[in-house]
């Protein structure tokens, strides 16, 4: 039985900062100096191993001296906002104040 899309997505999303470093890469690219830095200062193995897995996934790209998201990365972007949204909500739920 071959492995699902989602599966593979979620496994990748899953890996600690994957999705930390789409967040940050959401506006202007980025180095990786400055990356590293938006992410609390990750070790930079660490986030180097993540862009070589996001970038093999087609959800950012190398621009010039730093990074951004691809059009799929953007994509994903707008697909997980509602997401969001649900998970703002679940959580007011669970910490009303």
């Amino acid at each position: 039985m071959s492995t699902q899309p989602i599966m593979i997505l979620l496994d990748a999303l899953g890996r600690r900062w994957a999705l930390r470093i789409l967040w940050e890469l959401r506006g202007a690219p980025l180095t990786f100096r400055a990356l590293q830095e938006a992410c609390g200062n990750l070790s930079p193995s660490v986030l180097a191993e993540r862009l070589r897995e996001l970038g093999a996934l087609g959800l950012i790209a190398k621009v010039g001296e730093g990074y951004t998201l691809s059009n799929d990365g953007r994509q994903l972007g707008d697909v997980l906002l509602p997401l969001d949204a649900w998970a703002r909500r679940w959580a007011r739920k669970r910490d009303p104040k």
